[in-house]
Protein backbone atom coordinates (compact mmCIF):
# COMPACT_ATOMS: atom_id res chain seq x y z
CA UNK A 1 0.00 0.00 0.00
CA UNK A 2 1.29 3.29 -0.90
CA UNK A 3 1.15 6.47 1.34
CA UNK A 4 -1.26 9.05 -0.08
CA UNK A 5 0.32 11.98 1.87
CA UNK A 6 3.16 13.48 0.53
CA UNK A 7 3.58 16.47 2.73
CA UNK A 8 6.68 17.65 3.95
CA UNK A 9 7.48 18.13 7.82
CA UNK A 10 6.55 22.44 7.05
CA UNK A 11 3.54 21.70 5.74
CA UNK A 12 2.77 19.41 8.68
CA UNK A 13 3.98 21.55 10.51
CA UNK A 14 1.96 24.77 9.07
CA UNK A 15 -1.32 22.48 9.80
CA UNK A 16 -1.06 22.18 13.04
CA UNK A 17 -0.10 26.02 13.84
CA UNK A 18 -2.87 27.10 11.66
CA UNK A 19 -5.67 24.86 13.69
CA UNK A 20 -4.01 26.32 16.87
CA UNK A 21 -5.83 29.80 15.87
CA UNK A 22 -8.90 28.45 14.18
CA UNK A 23 -9.41 26.44 17.72
CA UNK A 24 -8.03 29.59 19.61
CA UNK A 25 -9.72 32.33 18.22
CA UNK A 26 -13.57 31.70 19.38
CA UNK A 27 -12.43 31.41 22.40
CA UNK A 28 -9.75 34.60 22.90
CA UNK A 29 -12.00 37.13 21.19
CA UNK A 30 -15.12 36.95 23.01
CA UNK A 31 -12.92 37.18 26.35
CA UNK A 32 -11.13 39.89 24.84
CA UNK A 33 -14.80 41.93 24.04
CA UNK A 34 -16.49 40.97 27.22
CA UNK A 35 -13.38 41.78 29.36
CA UNK A 36 -13.53 45.28 28.43
CA UNK A 37 -17.23 46.21 28.53
CA UNK A 38 -20.10 45.32 30.84
CA UNK A 39 -22.41 42.38 29.96
CA UNK A 40 -26.18 43.38 30.12
CA UNK A 41 -28.06 41.74 32.76
CA UNK A 42 -30.16 40.15 30.45
CA UNK A 43 -28.17 38.39 28.70
CA UNK A 44 -26.14 36.78 31.72
CA UNK A 45 -29.64 35.58 32.79
CA UNK A 46 -30.03 33.95 28.82
CA UNK A 47 -26.75 32.27 29.21
CA UNK A 48 -27.62 30.66 32.20
CA UNK A 49 -30.14 28.22 29.82
CA UNK A 50 -27.30 27.20 27.43
CA UNK A 51 -25.40 24.38 29.67
CA UNK A 52 -29.07 23.04 30.08
CA UNK A 53 -30.32 23.30 25.97
CA UNK A 54 -26.84 21.92 24.84
CA UNK A 55 -27.08 18.93 27.59
CA UNK A 56 -30.77 18.53 26.42
CA UNK A 57 -30.02 18.57 22.68
CA UNK A 58 -27.32 15.87 23.08
CA UNK A 59 -29.34 13.73 25.31
CA UNK A 60 -32.61 13.03 23.20
CA UNK A 61 -30.59 12.69 20.42
CA UNK A 62 -28.80 9.89 22.32
CA UNK A 63 -32.14 8.26 23.77
CA UNK A 64 -34.78 9.12 21.09
CA UNK A 65 -32.70 8.69 17.45
CA UNK A 66 -31.59 5.63 15.87
CA UNK A 67 -28.15 5.60 14.03
CA UNK A 68 -30.17 5.96 10.67
CA UNK A 69 -31.55 9.40 12.74
CA UNK A 70 -35.18 7.97 12.98
CA UNK A 71 -37.59 8.79 15.63
CA UNK A 72 -37.28 5.75 17.99
CA UNK A 73 -38.41 4.51 20.90
CA UNK A 74 -39.27 0.81 21.02
CA UNK A 75 -35.18 0.06 20.55
CA UNK A 76 -34.58 2.44 23.42
CA UNK A 77 -36.63 1.70 26.12
CA UNK A 78 -33.55 0.83 28.78
CA UNK A 79 -32.16 4.75 28.22
CA UNK A 80 -35.63 5.92 28.70
CA UNK A 81 -35.81 4.55 31.93
CA UNK A 82 -32.49 5.61 32.89
CA UNK A 83 -32.61 9.16 31.75
CA UNK A 84 -35.68 9.34 33.40
CA UNK A 85 -34.14 8.02 36.74
CA UNK A 86 -30.83 10.33 36.40
CA UNK A 87 -33.37 13.43 36.32
CA UNK A 88 -34.97 12.76 39.20
CA UNK A 89 -31.16 12.04 40.71
CA UNK A 90 -30.43 15.73 39.46
CA UNK A 91 -33.62 16.85 40.18
CA UNK A 92 -33.48 16.06 44.03
CA UNK A 93 -29.42 16.03 44.58
CA UNK A 94 -28.16 18.62 42.35
CA UNK A 95 -24.72 16.92 42.25
CA UNK A 96 -23.66 16.04 38.76
CA UNK A 97 -21.11 13.50 39.65
CA UNK A 98 -23.62 11.59 41.55
CA UNK A 99 -26.14 11.72 38.18
CA UNK A 100 -23.43 10.82 36.29
CA UNK A 101 -22.62 7.69 38.35
CA UNK A 102 -26.51 6.62 38.79
CA UNK A 103 -27.12 7.11 34.79
CA UNK A 104 -24.30 4.89 33.96
CA UNK A 105 -25.11 2.26 36.49
CA UNK A 106 -28.74 2.32 35.54
CA UNK A 107 -27.94 2.51 31.63
CA UNK A 108 -25.72 -0.75 32.19
CA UNK A 109 -27.82 -2.82 34.53
CA UNK A 110 -31.30 -1.88 32.14
CA UNK A 111 -29.09 -2.84 29.10
CA UNK A 112 -28.52 -6.62 30.67
CA UNK A 113 -31.92 -7.28 32.67
CA UNK A 114 -33.97 -5.42 29.47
Amino acid sequence: MTAVNHWNTAQHLLLVILGFFVAFAPRYIPIKIFTQRKIPEWFNEWMKFIPVSLFTALVVKDVFVSPTYQFDVIHHVPEIIASVIVGLVAYFTRSMALSVVVGLVSVFLLAVVL
